[in-house]
Formats: C-alpha cells, structure tokens, sequence
C-alpha cells in the first residue's frame, strides 16, 4: 500500500487525488539528539503523529541487526478525529519523549499526554487539568506549560514532583522557547490590553521577571530562538518598527539591542545557525518566499539557491543542513535541504499537478488567481483566507485546484488584514472590520470582470473561519454581486461567537473591535452577519464543525434560525469535529458536497466523481 491510501486510489479523479497529499506539521528535532523528529502528518488518510528516528531511515524495516525499537518511521498517536494539526506534537531535549495534545473531538480543549520515543503507553504529562493550550517548552526533567480557560492565561513548571505556578493573568499569553542552558524562557503577552500587539517578557525557572521587551501600542513583538551556544543569552525577537517584521537579537542579561537592518522589501522571519556567528533569514514578499544568510560579524547578506515557491518555514540542524518547507501552486508542500534532497514525504507520491497562479492587483490589494484551460469568463470562486491575520501565497492548494478542475476561475484575495504586507496594511481593518475586507474581494472581483476572466452572473463567495465569516457578511451587504455562498466554519452571529469562543479569542476580538459586544454593541452590530440575514439572496451553504471552539456551531444556530424565520432557503451540514476536518475522506466529503451544491445553483458541473 502506498502512502497516499492504497493501488485503489490511482483511480480517483485528479482532485480527490490531490487531496491525499500528504500534509504534515514543521518537524521538530530533540536537541540533544537532532536524528530523532516528531511532527503530525496525514499521510495514512487521518492528520497524527509520528516519530522518525533518522540515524536507522535508511534500513529497510526489518532487517537483520536492527536495534529494538528503531524504526524509518512511527506513528505514535491512533484517534478517529486525528491529532497534532492546531497544537503540534513537542519533543524533549534529549529526544526520550513525545508530548501530545489530548482533546475531546477536536475541541482543543484538553490535556497534553506523553509516550516514549520507541514507543509504548500514553501517560498524563502534567498534573494540571484541562485547558486550551497556550503553548509548552520542554526542558530536562521539567516543562513549562502554558494553559488558557476563564481566568486567563497561566504558566506551569511541571516536573516529576508536581506543578508550581510563575504565571497568572486575565490577558492572553503564551510561552515562548528555553534558552539553551534552559535557565531563562521567553514569555509573549497583551497585559497592556491590546492581544494583536504583544509585548515580551523574560523570566526564569522561578518565574522571576528579568527583562521586559515592549515597542508601545499598536506595535507587536514575537519571541523566537535562543542562542544554541549554552551560556549564550542572546534571542531574537521579531520587530516592526518600521512597518514590517523584521529581527533583533535581545541580550537577555544586559538588555542591549541589535537591529538586523537588510534591504529587502517584504518581511523577515530569522534563526540561528549552530555557532551562533550567523542567521538564516527567512523573507517573503508577495507571497514567495526566499533565504539568505546573513553574518553577523560583517553584516554580509548571502542569498541562498532555493527554486521559486512559497517557502513557510526554514530552520539550520545543528550539523548546519538547512531544512525547508517548500510549495508552490503546481506541486505539494515538501521538507527538502538546500541541495532538494527530499525529507518529508518519506516516500514519494505521485500528485496530479495543478494550474498555476498568476498576480492580479487592484487598488493596491493583491490577490492570485488561477484559471481552467480556455478563454473566459468563468463561472469563478472567491477563496476567501481565515484569520484575518494570515495570508495567501504561491503555494499548493488542493481546494482551489478542485474547483479549477470542475471548471472555475478561482481567486484568493489577500485582503486589508491580511499579514505578509506590513503592519499597516494588517491593522486597516481596525476601522471597519469585515465591511474592509469585502471592499477589497469586491475591487477584485470588479477587475476581473473587466479583464474578462470572472463572469459577473456567476460569482460564487466562500471561505472557512474568518473566511467563513467574510462569506455570510458579504452576502448580506453585497446581495448583488453572489451568486452563491459556501460559509465553511463561519461566524453567524458574532455576539453569541464572543460568548462562546476561546478565551484566547475573545481577548483579540477585544483589541480588533476596540471592546467587547457589551460595551460597544453598535461596532459588532454593524459587523455582524446577523445584521444582514433579511437582504442575503444567493443559495448558501453552511458547514459547522460541532465542537469548533473558533467559531462556535450556536452562533450559526443564531443565524439560520433568522434565516428561517425569514423564509430564507439554505443547506447546512454538520459534522462531529471542530475547527475543520483532520480525516482526509471527511474532506472530501465536505467538498463534494460543496461542488454538488454550486452546481445546482449555477448549472455547472458537479462533482466528478
């Protein structure tokens, strides 16, 4: 059986394929012992975990003289709903245990558990109880664990004795890295009250304060790598001082700053090589990405060789081989080194290629789309992106190369509020939430109609989580130009979503619309889909994951509920997870049923099966 399911699976039409690519999380490496990585991939049909141990990849399973236990590659977690996609899988220094995190169905609200490396029986990891995670860092013989519920954010230091508490606080935040002699850890929070502008704190193992890092409101720090070199204090921490993110190394001990100024023109993300004598900075702009290596004795910047795509995330192993996820609109995301050799997938998997995108900009947002064969316009759909704070690139999605196949145009509009375009760009939407991001689809929308690819009679909006969000609000305050919607996890009615979501996100909606929905109800209500229920006229279609604790199901029983009351038709479906499906045969079963749907509503092609 191959990793994409089975001989069988060679039969599926192209789309269906596509999805069965494998998708994983960012390996991680023990410190101590970097041959041993962990990390959650869905290359068995469900997103678990799974421990590689790379000094005994290369003997084939089996073999004669193979120590007990060694394996290319184990899966450490078996649950029907999946595991390690929204809180990734952590390994300890000396690569002995894996941490994982139990929820109930995709709630995310639980408890991390921890399993040997070469196997054997889940335990509890901690003595504290359930919570949403706000993060952990392991050390030798103790974690620190971050947990958010009600009260707030708090931090742990939990060890074979027991848990002692180092930190409370009704804002959110969450734990950062341990520096390398695992003394000092980084603490990222918003107790000045604004959850998307962060500040810096760092404590050690007694949870005493020893330095404090903040740029003021409105600007946001990130606490990212310490020093690899142990007695080195010195960590990065990402800046935008001038707009956009760019690095600093922090001396923990001294307070001294030293800005990484480069010129280059989109936003940086930094790590260490192993000798601490240089970086490896990752920069993207646009939507593709690029590495460079930068000394820090002469500030000399080196591009690296790397083929164009979309490159998310980068890091140096501590024998100095760079790793790095790469994507791009044709072919799959893969772990490769600098020189391309291959690290994750472990096998190889024959993928239908997909249409390639191309840059569209109006009115300063810009947005990719990508186009079946033959001349326009296309029936097309608008692929609208979560968070609001993340962003489109140039890299493989088998959702937009589904619709593509059936026939569609489709359009992924990085809108204001998006991250990747500088902070200003990002905090535009503070004056408008939703009605700002809709205004930019629309400028897209209005172009390509104009360019002759989109035809205007059969627009179609969609989008998961904020996305889903965009999708219900847009056809309320622009009846006109959907032909139909397909709100995937959406927000229905945003006074009932505050009510029930995470704590961690009520703090943001907080800093986002300048208060709560008690005390400024007329800015949630003129950003509420609920607002709009009487004027929406386009077919829609709505998914709700049932333990989603993102965008919670009530608040879109609020809203279908107007909708019947209104003699307002739509479909819903509902499945038992949370914030998105982590079973590969669910996923397609979802976008069937999408595609099937817009079909009725636009005479187009249904799903091919």
């Amino acid at each position: 059986m191959d990793q994409a399911g089975g001989p069988d699976r060679l039969t599926e039409a192209a789309w269906k394929r596509r999805y069965r690519a494998p998708r994983f999380t960012y390996p991680q490496w023990a410190r101590d012992a970097p041959d041993r990585v962990v990390y959650a991939s869905n290359h068995e049909g469900t997103f678990e975990v799974y421990a590689l141990d790379l000094s005994t990849a290369a003997v084939p399973p089996g073999a004669s003289g193979v120590p007990p236990g060694a394996s290319r590659e184990r899966r450490v977690t078996h649950r029907p709903e999946g595991t390690g996609y929204r809180v990734p899988p952590r390994i300890d220094p000396q690569g002995h245990e894996i941490w994982w995190w139990d929820d109930d169905k995709g709630s995310e609200h639980g408890v991390w558990r921890v399993q040997p490396f070469e196997g054997g029986a889940d335990r509890a990891a901690t003595d504290l109880g359930p919570a949403y995670s706000a993060n952990a860092a392991l050390g030798t013989g103790f974690a620190l664990v971050g947990r958010s519920a009600s009260e707030g954010t708090t931090i742990d230091l939990s060890a074979e004795g027991g848990s002692q508490r180092l930190y409370a606080h009704r804002q959110s935040g969450n734990v950062g890295f341990l520096s390398a002699d695992e003394q000092l850890f980084t603490l990222v929070h918003s107790e000045h009250g604004d959850a998307r502008n962060r500040a810096i704190r760092i404590l050690d193992r007694a949870g005493t304060s020893v330095a404090e890092l903040w740029d003021g409101p409105g600007h946001g720090l990130k606490p990212l790598r310490w020093s690899p070199i142990e007695g080195d204090q010195r960590v990065l921490v990402a800046h935008e001082r001038d707009g956009r993110w760019r690095p600093l190394i922090l001396n923990a001990l001294t307070g001294a700053e030293r800005l990484i100024d480069v010129d280059l023109p989109g936003e940086i993300e930094p790590a260490w090589y192993p000798d601490g004598m240089a970086l490896l900075l990752r920069h993207e702009h646009r939507g593709r990405g690029e590495l460079y290596r930068y000394e820090l004795g002469s500030a000399a910047l080196e591009r690296l060789a790397t083929r164009p795509g979309s490159i998310d995330w980068a890091a140096v192993r501590p024998d100095g081989a760079i790793w790095l996820a790469l994507s791009t609109s044709v072919s799959p995301r893969s772990i490769v080194t600098l020189d391309g050799a291959r690290v994750l997938p472990r096998a190889a998997v024959e993928i239908p290629a997909g249409r390639p995108y191309r840059d569209v900009v109006a009115k300063s947002v810009h947005a990719f789309v990508a186009t079946p064969q033959g001349p326009g316009p296309h029936p097309t759909f608008f692929n609208i992106h979560g968070g609001p704070e993340a962003h489109d690139e140039d890299s493989f999605s088998p959702t937009v190369q589904a619709w593509v196949d059936h026939g569609y145009a489709v359009v992924l509009v990085n809108y204001r509020g998006s991250t990747g375009y500088g902070r200003a760009w990002r905090d535009a939407i503070k004056a408008g939430p939703g009605r700002t991001e809709l205004a930019d689809i629309a400028a897209i929308h209005d172009k390509l109609v104009a360019d002759g690819v989109a035809d205007p009679r059969r627009a179609v909006l969609s989008g998961g989580s904020w996305g889903g969000y965009l999708t219900l609000l847009g056809l309320g305050t622009q009846p006109a130009r959907w032909a139909a919607g397909v709100a995937i996890v959406p927000v229905g009615d945003y006074v009932a979503a505050f009510e029930d979501e995470m704590e961690g996100l009520k703090r943001y909606d907080e800093a986002l619309f300048g208060g709560t929905p008690e005390s400024d109800p007329e800015k949630y209500r003129v950003a509420n889909p609920l607002t709009y229920a009487a004027r929406v006229r386009a077919p829609v279609l709505i998914t709700v994951g049932q333990n989603d604790p993102r965008c919670p199901a009530r608040s879109v029983d609020v809203y279908t509920a107007r909708l019947r009351e209104l003699g307002i038709p739509y479909e819903e479906y509902r499945y038992d997870a949370g914030h998105g499906s982590l079973v590969v045969d669910e996923q397609l079963k979802q976008v069937t049923l999408e595609l099937d749907f817009v079909a009725r509503a636009l005479g187009t092609t249904p799903a091919i099966a």
